[in-house]
C-alpha cells in the first residue's frame, strides 16, 4: 500500500478498480493542521483526468499493471491487434486508447503491451523505427531557397518534417518518443 507521502509524478495507483498515473503533484503545509497533497491523476485506460487532493494518512493500492512482449499483427476496423510472444494469445486495443502510437505501427513490430488485470490497456514502442518515405517533394541539388526541412508522408500515413536530401522510397529512422525523423537507413 502507498501512503500520501509516496505520490509522485508517474505513480501508478489504483482508485475505484482503476489504473491511474499521477501527471502532477504539489504539496502543501498550511500553518495549521495536515499536510495536503495535491494530484493531477489521468485514467490509463478511459485517459480523463481528475484533480484530487489528499491528506496525510491516506492509503492507495498500487495499480496491478503488468507488460508483456508481443508482436503487432495488423489492424481491422478501429482497433489493433497483437499477439503475445510466448503464449501466441491475441490482445485487441482500440486506436483511440492507442493514441499517438498508431503512427508508427508497423506489421511483425515488437512492442511492449501494458496489462491491467488481463485486459491490455496500453502499448510501449520501441524508441526508434525504421520506416520508409511513400511521399516527398523531390530535391534539386543545390538548391538552398527553401528551407532546411520538407513535409514527408510515410508508410503508415503520418507526416513528419524531414531534410531535403531524403527521397521518396528510402527508409528513415523515426524517434517514436517525439515523432521525428532521426537518421537515414542505409540499405
Amino acid at each position: 500500500m502507498y501512503t500520501a507521502s509516496d505520490l509522485r509524478k508517474g505513480l501508478k495507483i489504483t482508485i475505484d478498480n482503476e489504473p491511474y498515473i499521477v501527471t502532477a503533484f504539489e504539496f502543501s503545509k498550511p500553518g495549521k493542521g495536515q499536510a495536503l497533497y495535491r494530484t493531477k491523476m489521468k485514467n490509463m485506460i478511459t485517459g480523463l483526468t481528475i484533480d484530487r487532493t489528499y491528506r496525510e494518512g491516506d492509503t492507495f493500492e498500487p495499480a496491478s499493471l503488468e507488460e508483456r512482449g508481443m508482436q503487432y499483427l495488423y489492424k481491422e476496423g478501429d482497433h489493433r491487434y497483437f499477439m503475445d510472444n510466448q503464449t501466441y494469445e491475441q490482445a485487441i486495443i482500440n486506436e483511440d486508447t492507442l493514441g499517438e502510437a498508431t503512427h508508427f505501427l508497423i506489421d511483425n513490430l515488437n512492442v511492449k503491451v501494458l496489462m491491467f488485470r488481463e485486459k491490455a490497456i496500453g502499448v510501449e514502442l520501441p524508441n526508434f523505427v525504421n520506416l520508409r518515405v511513400i511521399k516527398t517533394e523531390p530535391w534539386v541539388k543545390g538548391d538552398t531557397s527553401k528551407a532546411d526541412y520538407k513535409p514527408a508522408t510515410i508508410e503508415t500515413g503520418y507526416i513528419l518534417r524531414i531534410p531535403p536530401f531524403v527521397q521518396e522510397g528510402e527508409l528513415i529512422t523515426i524517434d517514436t518518443r517525439t515523432g521525428e525523423y532521426s537518421t537515414r537507413v542505409k540499405e
